[in-house]
């Protein structure tokens, strides 16, 4: 009955977002301010990651393609589907989560125990647009992110395969190519797009409706992450199934 009343009280608060909104001139740079913390700040960490996703995939690939017949331009192949498909949206998302979602879930929080969102509402500021919409509008920019993900990554495998001595770059580039889908790509945004909201609205409602103290803020940004990785990893099965399956 607790996840159930859960589940509501996220519903809830989701239509209490878009409800009497705060002006425009105010949002502005709220909004501003999220894409710098959210989006931009975390651009070092997903170059990284990714770079070396790309990299093992490719490495892997290499030390299974033990067939002679085989091609070896199946490694630029996996590395592509393998990042573009998966690795990309999905493993990245969860970092994000991990990242973001606990920025989110402490800064709300912090802001419930100091008492400064009773003071919001003192005001008549809707407290949940002033604070959790700015998020979501930020995360919007998400897929942006991720694309820069996609080409480190297929980069990394590239650097790796030709690097190492596994594939010649005109094989990498060729397997690269071979058998694309362009779906494959408005596949992976649509899954990030969705992947964004939940990242910035279950970490929100975790803070949001937190009690307690210092104590209680942690807890509630560990709680976040794990229920925002539990919520992109079930999306990512429901996704891969109506858009793919």
């Amino acid at each position: 009955m607790n996840y159930l009343a859960s589940v509501g009280s996220y519903a809830i608060m989701i239509r209490e977002v878009f409800k009497k909104p705060t002006k425009w001139r105010i949002m502005k740079s709220l909004i501003f301010k999220e894409i710098d913390e959210l989006i931009f700040s975390s651009l070092g960490i997903i170059i990284f990651i990714s770079f070396f996703i790309g990299a093992v995939v490719a490495i892997q690939t290499a030390l299974n393609l033990t067939n002679p017949l085989i091609p070896r331009n199946l490694i630029g192949f996996a590395t592509r589907q393998s990042v573009i498909l998966e690795f990309a949206p999905t493993f990245v998302s969860i970092i994000m989560a991990g990242k973001v979602g606990s920025y989110i879930t402490s800064s709300i929080g912090t802001m419930r125990v100091t008492e400064q969102i009773d003071a919001l509402e003192v005001m008549g500021v809707n407290s949940l647009n002033y604070l959790v919409f700015p998020k979501i509008i930020a995360m919007l920019f998400y897929p942006f992110a991720i694309a820069i993900s996609m080409y480190v990554g297929i980069f990394g495998g590239w650097m790796a395969g030709v690097f190492g001595g596994f594939l010649t770059s005109e094989d990498f580039i060729t397997g690269l190519q071979s058998d694309f889908v362009p779906f494959h790509i408005a596949y992976a945004f649509v899954k990030t797009l969705i992947f964004a909201f939940a990242i910035a609205t279950i970490p929100s409602f975790h803070g949001f409706y937190m009690r307690g103290g210092a104590l209680e803020v942690g807890k509630a940004s560990t709680t976040a992450f794990v229920w925002t990785s539990v919520v992109i990893i079930i999306l990512n099965y429901i996704l891969t199934q109506l858009l793919l399956g």
